[in-house]
C-alpha cells in the first residue's frame, strides 16, 4: 500500500472535491462567486494552521526557503485566484455536477504541462488505466442531441468556457506546486498557496472595490455554513491530499484519480439534489473506476 501512497492521496482528494463542489454550489447561489472564493481561503487558512499546530508544531510555514515560497504562491496565484474564480463562477452558472464533469479535462493538461515542464514520462500501463479512466468519464459527460445524429450542449458555451478556464489553472498549479514543493511538507506547501492567494484576491478587492459584497455574505448564515464544510473538504483537505498525491506519483496519474470527482458526484445529486441517473452515466461510472484499479496494478 505504501508504494501507492501517491495514487490513494488522489482518490482521497476526488471524495473531497465532491463534498467541497456541492457545499460551494448551495454557497455560491445564495451569496456569489466572487465573495465566496475570499472567505472560504480564510476558513481555510484556519483549519490548515490548526493542524500544522499539532503535526509539524507550528502556525506559520517559517521554515520553507525562498524558492517554495516563489513557485507555491505562484501556485496559489494561478490555481486558487485566477482558477477559483472561473471555477467557482462556473458551479454557479451550471451547478457542480456539469462543473465536475467538464473538469474531467484536468487529467490530459495535466500530462502534457508534467512532460513539457517536468520531463515525466507516464508509462504505457499508466497511459492505458488514465484514458480507460477518461472514456469512462466521457461516457457521462457526453450525450446525444434529440435527433440523435449529433452531441449537444447541456449549457451555453460561454458557461462553460468558466469551468474549461477552470480546469487549465488546475492544472498550472499543481505543476507549478510540484515544482515548487520539492521535499517540503505538503500541508505547509498548502498554507503558502492559500496565504498567497488571500493577499491576491484582497488586491482584487480592493480594486473593484467589492468588500460591500463580502460584508453582506459573511451575513448569510446558511451560505456561511455551506462555505465551512466546503472550506474544510476543499482548500484545506483536498489541497492538501492533492499535494501529497503529486509528491508521490505522477501528476498527470493524480489528476486522472483525482478526475473521478464528476463520478462521485453522481450519488450526491441523486439523492441530495434530486436528480436522476441514466444506465449510460452508471456505466460510465463502472468503466472510470475500473481505469482507477488498472492503475494501481503494477
Amino acid at each position: 500500500m505504501h508504494s501507492h501512497i501517491g495514487e490513494i492521496a488522489a482518490f482521497g482528494t476526488a471524495i473531497c472535491w465532491t463534498v467541497t463542489s456541492i457545499a460551494f454550489e448551495s454557497a455560491g447561489k445564495k451569496v456569489g462567486s466572487f465573495p465566496l472564493n475570499l472567505i472560504r481561503l480564510v476558513m481555510a487558512i484556519f483549519f490548515v494552521s490548526i493542524f500544522t499546530v499539532f503535526s509539524r508544531g507550528m502556525f506559520f510555514p517559517i521554515d520553507a526557503s525562498i524558492n517554495n515560497w516563489i513557485w507555491l504562491s505562484l501556485s496559489g496565484i494561478i490555481g486558487f485566484v485566477i482558477g477559483d474564480l472561473l471555477l467557482f463562477e462556473s458551479l454557479v452558472r451550471n451547478g457542480s455536477r456539469i462543473t465536475m464533469l467538464i473538469m474531467a479535462s484536468v487529467p490530459p493538461i495535466t500530462g502534457i504541462l508534467s512532460f513539457l515542464f517536468l520531463n515525466e514520462v507516464m508509462s504505457l500501463h499508466q497511459i492505458t488505466g488514465m484514458l480507460i479512466t477518461l472514456f469512462g468519464i466521457n461516457l457521462v459527460i457526453l450525450k446525444k442531441s434529440k435527433s440523435g445524429n449529433q452531441l449537444s450542449l447541456s449549457h451555453p458555451l460561454k458557461d462553460l468556457l468558466f469551468a474549461f478556464g477552470g480546469a487549465i489553472g488546475q492544472s498550472s498549479g499543481l505543476i507549478l506546486s510540484k515544482i515548487g514543493m520539492g521535499e517540503y511538507n505538503p500541508i505547509a506547501a498548502t498554507q503558502i498557496r492559500i496565504i498567497a492567494a488571500v493577499i491576491g484576491f484582497i488586491i482584487v478587492f480592493t480594486i473593484k472595490r467589492q468588500w460591500p459584497l463580502v460584508i453582506k455574505a459573511l451575513k448569510n448564515r446558511p451560505a456561511m455554513t455551506s462555505t465551512a464544510i466546503g472550506s474544510f473538504f476543499g482548500p484545506s483537505i483536498g489541497v492538501s491530499l492533492s499535494l501529497i498525491s503529486i509528491k508521490y506519483t505522477n501528476p498527470g496519474i493524480a489528476s486522472t484519480i483525482m478526475s473521478l470527482t464528476p463520478i462521485l458526484v453522481i450519488p450526491f445529486a441523486y439523492f441530495y439534489q434530486k436528480e436522476t441517473m441514466s444506465l449510460r452515466e452508471i456505466f460510465g461510472a463502472f468503466v472510470a473506476v475500473s481505469g482507477v484499479a488498472y492503475i494501481f496494478m503494477t
